[in-house]
């Protein structure tokens, strides 16, 4: 059997689909940032596979052309650029084609250390890529893989994936990635959490109202149509990266930060989310699909007027839904999710809503709903942000709110580490308490199973919004509201 994952310090960093617009925009300059700090080992190389018909320069000459435009390249750095190129082989290759893959161990034969295999390719390519590797005796125990979302269409496809895939590594050598729990604002989420006191009286159904997750973006699906139209929101946003967040808002303190420690605890959440009724099932989920519309002024087309995308699609662009997380500290609590495309701005927060004070002798602005409120912000710029009621200047007591922030960039003066570039460094020590578990992923998988049973025409709305109104009414039947509707 395998064994534990431990650092290497010297390895073969294989990226499959190493011409795509992922290892484009976020995985090489990732790679490039840990090089050019320092961060990777001299003896590491990058091998990049993909089937375009590149020779090595004409490759090189492709990531200077391409990939620089999404790097900090200053003046300075041009040492350090070239010295990232020197790393990069290119092998040109059909993943689907069994028989070709000789050519990568040719080339990794020459190469010293671990081998890390990164799959940012379909997942229908998953299996074919593993079990070539295993075939031709690539597959070694410090050799891990790298599986990007979406794993699967729904959980039987997802457990397909996983058994075949397990059938060849271990699950310690298995690192699914989510980008989101490399993000600097989850990691400060672990830190305000467990390591200050003052929270964890607070956090828990008692004193806490509601909380509302949301993931929006401005662009639409661009030239993903295709796959998007197979895809959804639902498996594309809420089953990964937003119960992922709310698991993270949700769990006990885990004993450590050792990775099953934390994993452990994120799945007791998941295991713990109420089954939705079917009554709930119409009633506590709102779907939508953008129409035309202005984005900072400038007109976008409708979702069915994308390239690739069926003029009668039924696929949904957003969703906005209610989730209650039935164990001791989170019952009653609601946990409002939402995500779309084509929203009236770029962000993701997690925003925690505290109860009113029971009874106020500063009168009516204390009893107000969300007076007391936690903003974690994940982007564009990473925050958390405390709302409280302070006296405002004057005679008289008349409460006004403030907040107190804690801007990074302020606070700290090094450079933020972006999220791919922490994830491929924990893969290259072996860190997996950023990585999401089996257990963990069909457990999310059972939970949305029924969602994405019902089959219901998602509602309408305008490019540039906050998306359909049956959205707020979700939360109006609560009693809340979304923030940005707050007066």
């Amino acid at each position: 059997m395998p064994a534990r994952s431990t650092s290497l310090d010297s390895f073969a960093f294989v990226l499959f689909g190493g011409t795509g617009d992922l290892a484009m925009r976020k995985i090489l300059p990732a790679l490039y940032a840990a090089h050019r700090d320092g961060l990777l080992a001299p003896q590491g190389r990058i091998v990049a596979v993909a089937q375009n018909p590149h020779d090595q320069a004409g490759y090189l000459r492709w990531v200077n052309e391409s990939v620089r435009a999404h790097v900090k390249v200053v003046p300075g750095d041009e040492a350090a650029w070239q010295g990232f190129i020197e790393r990069l082989t290119y092998v040109e290759l059909d993943a689907s084609q069994p028989d070709v893959f000789s050519r990568l161990s040719d080339v990794l034969e020459r190469m010293p250390g671990g081998r890390i295999f990164y799959l940012a390719t379909g997942p229908s390519l998953f299996v074919p890529i593993c079990r070539a590797l295993a075939q031709i005796g690539l597959v070694t125990p410090s050799s891990r893989v790298v599986l990007e979302k979406p794993l699967g269409y729904d959980f039987a496809s997802s457990a397909a994936i996983n058994d075949a895939v397990g059938s060849i590594f271990t699950e310690e050598q298995i690192y699914r990635i989510d980008h989101y729990l490399g993000k600097e604002a989850v990691q400060n989420l672990f830190a305000l959490r467990f390591g200050n006191v003052m929270f964890e009286p607070l956090w828990r159904r008692e004193w806490i109202d509601n909380i509302q997750i949301t993931v929006s973006e401005e662009l639409g699906v661009g030239g993903r149509g295709a796959f998007y139209d197979q895809t959804g929101a639902l498996r594309d946003m809420i089953q990964n990266h937003l119960l992922q967040l709310l698991a993270i808002v949700a769990m006990e303190p885990p004993q450590s930060m050792e990775a099953d420690a934390v994993r452990n605890e994120k799945l007791r959440v998941l295991c713990a989310l109420k089954p939705l009724s079917e009554d709930a099932l119409h009633r506590c989920v709102v779907r939508g699909q953008y129409r035309a519309g202005a984005i900072r002024g400038t007109a976008v087309p409708g979702y069915q007027d994308e390239p690739g995308i069926r003029p009668d699609s039924t696929t949904e662009t957003f969703i906005a839904l209610k989730a209650e997380v039935d164990n001791w500290r989170w019952a009653g609590v609601p946990f409002f999710l939402r995500t779309g495309k084509r929203l009236a701005e770029r962000m993701a927060e997690i925003v925690v809503t505290f109860r009113p004070v029971p009874h106020s002798a500063l009168g009516p602005a204390a009893l107000r709903l969300g007076a007391n409120r936690l903003t974690i912000r994940l982007q564009p710029d990473e925050t958390i942000r405390l709302h409280t009621l302070a006296k405002q200047p004057g005679l008289g007591m008349t409460l006004q709110g403030v907040h107190l922030d804690l801007a990074f960039d302020r606070f700290f003066q090094q450079d933020r580490m972006e999220a791919y570039q922490r994830l491929l460094l924990d893969v290259i020590a072996g860190r997996l308490a950023l990585f999401v578990r089996r257990d963990e992923q069909e457990a999310a998988w059972r939970w949305v199973a029924p969602i994405l049973d019902v089959k219901t025409a998602p509602k309408p709305y305008a490019a540039g919004t906050w998306g359909p109104p049956p959205a707020s009414a979700l939360l109006a039947r609560a009693g809340v509201c979304w923030v940005e509707e707050e007066s």
